[in-house]
């Protein structure tokens, strides 16, 4: 590892652990395998789809009703929010930690303009694809589902060109042999 003027020998000899990153991280995609995995694709739970006694107040929300699984998609969603915000949190951390041990290799606009321009493109082929060619699904169906999924579209393209702009508008990133040029 390349000494950095801007690092104490503490720092240099004992940079920040990966540890609390790392769990984090682990936290979120676990949820996510859980959600993604069991939830949605196998089905074999929901969030309160419990069939016994509640212990925590709620009563159960069987899927075999359409309350129920209503009820169920809302705390499903919820659960992935958390599952999302756990890996961004360890996404950050993990940031945090990497740029400071490499003396700040990448600038935070660049990697978030990057995570943008990604999302925007996800935006942008999903919608095009999946709401207007192959029509499997709207962002909101019924009346105006066309503007909802224009809308959809313009904030694909908005994303990417926000995205790109702001990693654009970061100062160049120090290398460990010098300045970036």
């Amino acid at each position: 590892m390349a000494q950095h003027a801007d690092s104490s020998p503490a720092q240099r000899r004992h940079p920040p652990g990966i540890a609390l990153p790392g769990i984090v991280l682990g936290i979120g995609l676990g949820g996510f395998v859980d959600g993604i995995l069991l939830h949605q694709i196998l089905q074999w739970h929901h969030m309160l789809t419990s069939t016994g006694t509640d212990n925590i107040g709620l009563a159960p929300y069987p899927a075999t009703t359409v309350h129920g699984l209503q009820i169920n998609t809302l705390w499903d969603g919820l659960f992935h929010t958390f599952t999302w915000l756990a890996v961004l949190t360890g996404l950050a951390l993990l940031y945090s930690r990497v740029t400071h041990a490499r003396g700040r290799v990448w600038a935070s606009r660049v990697l978030w303009g990057w995570v943008l321009v990604g999302w925007g493109l996800f935006n942008l082929v999903e919608g095009v694809i999946d709401h207007h060619l192959l029509g499997i699904h709207h962002v909101r169906t019924g009346p105006g589902q066309l503007a909802w999924d224009l809308g959809f579209l313009a904030l694909g393209a908005l994303l990417v060109a926000g995205g790109y702009l702001l990693q654009r508008s970061a100062a160049p990133a120090a290398t460990a042999t010098g300045p970036a040029r």
